[in-house]
């Protein structure tokens, strides 16, 4: 039988679409594979909504959604689309042609450094910050400090997936940023 988003709840019915991988990119690691929830139109769609009816809400609106590489801009541009905002890709180092500021983390596995152009935002303006998953939370917390450097507000940072084990959730939300995700993984 086939379950609706409706009859079991968005997050229950996102959930049964992910995949876990095990011991992927390393042993022990069990790795949340979305890309299953991109494959099927209509799981696509209910993941969509469920960002889309948030941010709909005027309190919540942004003034535009900024995506972080990579997978962040599946569902980043999608929903600025949808919401009729701007969308701003913050892309690992190397890959933006204009001038860039940059924010080098620390990482599950390693560390990284993301960029972004410099008239990406406006001074004053309210950004959505979106991700698929938040593991250590260095990608979205550097995302936020390089958007905040050019003088805008990240009102909230939004994931499919939290991995509350791994600590970057609560680490975000010391810092000050107001998170929302639809599906929890406790140990990870």
């Amino acid at each position: 039988m086939q379950h609706t988003a409706i009859s079991l709840g968005t997050s229950a019915y996102l959930k049964q679409h992910i995949r876990t991988v095990p011991d992927w990119p390393a042993p022990g690691v069990q790795f949340r594979d979305i890309t299953p929830l991109l494959q099927d139109p209509k799981v696509f769609r209910v993941l969509i909504d469920a960002f889309v009816h948030r941010y709909m809400d005027p309190a919540l609106r942004p003034d535009v959604v900024a995506g972080l590489d990579a997978r962040g801009f599946i569902l980043g541009a999608v929903v600025a689309y949808e919401l009729n905002v701007g969308f701003v890709p913050v892309r690992k180092k190397g890959k933006l042609p204009f001038t860039t500021i940059e924010e080098t983390y620390e990482l599950e596995y390693g560390s990284a450094t993301v960029e972004l152009h410099t008239d990406a935002v406006k001074s004053g303006d309210r950004v959505l910050l979106i991700d698929d998953l938040i593991a250590t939370g260095g990608t979205m917390m550097a995302g936020k400090k390089l958007l905040e450097k050019l003088g805008a507000h990240v009102m909230e940072g939004a994931a499919i997936v939290d991995l509350p084990d791994l600590g970057g959730s609560a680490r975000l939300r010391e810092s000050g940023l107001s998170l929302f995700t639809l599906i929890d993984y406790n140990g990870h």
